[in-house]
């Protein structure tokens, strides 16, 4: 291991990290916050304000995985599809295989130029969250509260309000409903032979009403559906810790680009539609496990310098009253003083480690261990059982 490796896998390395990200995305929040008399007065304008505000903290975990890491992202797509990329509204179907798939997503939106924009469905606690969850309020991110009796309304009309968003937005979907585990697949399959669906090798059924509802919401708006495929190299396990600890991955990421007019607008239809598409998505990682790649050409955009600009301007800025700090401490000389200061050091540490292992597939959500009436995802519209009316897709960091 290189010195330069073996500095980027220290813990204090992290914890500096995780300050400049956490103090920084309090400071963008703040500025958010005060968008809110902008938005009184010029809406669009402040649209505009808090997407800018957005990239400065989602572009500090791109810059950590693009030149902290320093992993590749390579893109196979059609090169007629390739120009229109980033000019144009999309919903992005992304399997949900790996810790860092949000990640790579996060990516490839960076480098079309729509981060700051893009979009996900996310459960409604997430707007509490500091940092993340009040950007992301703030960039009028759509959220459900898991009730598909009162997620209706609220999701549509949030989609709705994205008819006159200034900017190009990917409105990014997780299909599957949470992280594909061997335990979750095994009673996704039982779902598939039960319902007389065809069963998936590399994928969990889709959840279909979350993605009709989208598609429905978004039609004259989003021109096109992203069909994005997800695989890493050497069969490799990446994890957001090991992102932070420099270790360099090798994503490839397959996307066609379907005209959302080719998407049928009956429910009972585009549900069809959904299953047959991850069917070829199976057939696609069946294929990258045989060769080692996908079909057609690659055509990866470059990496762009601004996410590194962005995330280098915080790290001055943040450090040096960091630094002031740790001066201070040192030369007072007080026993007290720096026994709070390890403490304060240990604890910090520990909690660090604890929130990385919750972005970890081990600690995803807990479908696949309920029973299997309670995670069908093909719905007959004459079952009223509660438990089963929510098919919203939930995308979750983590």
């Amino acid at each position: 291991m290189g010195l330069v490796q073996l500095l980027k896998s220290q813990v204090l390395c992290h914890l500096i990290m995780c300050y400049v990200f956490v103090v920084s995305g309090l400071i963008i929040n703040l500025l958010q916050f005060c968008t809110l008399p902008v938005w009184l007065i010029n809406k669009q304008l402040a649209r505009r304000i808090n997407i800018r505000l957005a990239y400065c903290i989602s572009s500090q975990m791109v810059a950590t995985l693009e030149w902290w890491s320093e992993t590749e992202c390579t893109l196979y797509t059609d090169p007629e599809s390739f120009p229109l990329y980033g000019n144009e509204n999309a919903i992005v179907v992304l399997n949900h295989s790996y810790d860092i798939d949000f990640l790579c997503g996060w990516t490839f939106c960076e480098r079309f130029g729509v981060l700051g924009s893009s979009k996900v469905l996310a459960k409604k606690e997430l707007s509490y969250v500091p940092v993340i969850g009040w950007m992301w309020y703030f960039l009028e991110i759509v959220f459900c509260k898991r009730k598909w009796e009162e997620d209706r309304t609220t999701v549509a009309q949030s989609l709705q309000n994205l008819h006159d968003y200034p900017e190009n937005f990917w409105f990014l979907l997780y299909c599957e409903g949470t992280r594909f585990t061997r335990k979750k697949h095994q009673i996704s399959m039982k779902v598939a032979e039960s319902k007389g669906l065809p069963k998936l090798k590399y994928h969990l059924l889709p959840r279909t009403k979350g993605f009709w509802v989208t598609v429905q919401n978004l039609r004259g708006k989003a021109v096109a559906v992203y069909d994005a495929t997800l695989n890493f190299r050497n069969n490799e396990t990446p994890t957001l810790l090991g992102v932070m600890s420099g270790k360099k991955y090798h994503a490839d990421l397959y996307v066609r680009r379907i005209p959302l007019d080719l998407i049928p607008e009956d429910e009972a239809e585009c549900a069809a539609w959904l299953h047959k598409l991850y069917q070829e998505k199976d057939g696609f990682q069946e294929q990258y496990a045989q060769t080692g790649r996908f079909p057609g050409p690659v055509k990866s955009p470059p990496r762009r310098p601004w996410c590194l600009i962005n995330w280098l301007f915080w790290v001055c800025l943040l450090l040096y009253p960091l630094g002031l700090l740790l001066v201070q401490l040192i030369s007072s000389g007080s026993a007290l003083t720096i026994a709070v200061a390890v403490a304060l050091f240990s604890a910090a540490s520990l909690g660090f480690r604890w929130m990385i292992g919750q972005t970890e597939i081990s600690r995803g959500s807990s479908y696949g261990s309920k029973a299997q009436s309670q995670i069908s995802p093909v719905r007959d519209k004459n079952d009223q059982d509660p438990s089963l009316r929510l098919q919203i897709l939930i995308c979750t960091v983590g």
